[in-house]
């Protein structure tokens, strides 16, 4: 794949409506070329096989065999492939299988079309995303289940910076961390805090900035248990 070259994209999910509109929804989008589709696990790996995408968007309630238990063999078919889930399943241990089975973010079905299109992107980028309704039960499996800390450090093998690295940021960023460690979404502090959604992401990234992390799952995983 060049540069100028759009992410071939593999879609999985059982649900032809969804499908269908799923790729009509990435085909509007000279970013992305969906190379092929399937709607069951068994399908999905042998597509992923033939295909060797740059991504998949990979349903997790698929018949017979779930999208989570799926994982190892669609990594294994499509090595260099990212997994993104994209499902309805809000289930805390849905979320922990998915990111210990290697998938690189857990969004659900309910995000927007830009949204969508912006998490591909950063999925490309080796960033790990999460929906941010998700991110207080990332958080509760992360500290039930320590082994799901590779999948919330960044990728460039940086360590998770130490406790009193916290003292960098400014009590207003402390108060944004503090929300996003709860799962609130950029939107929903910006009403909490009677401020505009801009200046929330402003500091949002200067809070990233300052501990070293590149998304707002990491900075969650990082505060959770170290903010009053």
């Amino acid at each position: 794949m060049t540069a100028s070259a759009p992410w071939r994209i593999l879609v999985v999910d059982d649900h032809t409506l969804f499908r269908r509109g799923l790729i009509a929804l990435l085909a509007g989008d000279a970013r992305f070329e969906v190379v092929a589709e399937a709607g069951d696990a068994g399908e999905a790996q042998r597509r992923a096989a033939q295909v060797q995408p740059d991504l998949i968007l990979l349903d997790n309630h698929l018949p017979g065999v779930n999208g989570v238990d799926a994982l190892p063999g669609l990594r294994a078919a499509a090595q260099q492939a990212r997994v993104l889930m994209l499902t309805v399943s809000e289930d805390e241990q849905d979320l922990a299988a998915a990111l210990r089975g290697g998938a690189c973010g857990y969004l659900l079905k309910t995000v927007d079309s830009d949204v969508l299109a912006s998490a591909i992107v950063r999925t490309m980028a080796g960033d790990s995303i999460v929906s941010p309704e998700m991110t207080s039960k990332l958080v509760s499996a992360f500290q039930a289940l320590p082994g799901l800390a590779a999948a919330a450090t960044p990728r460039d093998g940086a360590v998770a910076p130490a406790p009193d690295t916290l003292d960098s940021l400014s009590p207003r960023e402390r108060e944004i961390l503090r929300h996003i460690a709860r799962g609130a979404s950029n939107k929903e502090i910006a009403r909490a805090l009677d401020i505009a959604e801009t200046t929330v992401k402003i500091h949002v990234q200067h809070i990233l900035r300052k501990l070293g992390l590149t998304s707002r799952v990491q900075a969650a995983v990082i505060a959770a248990g170290r903010l009053d």
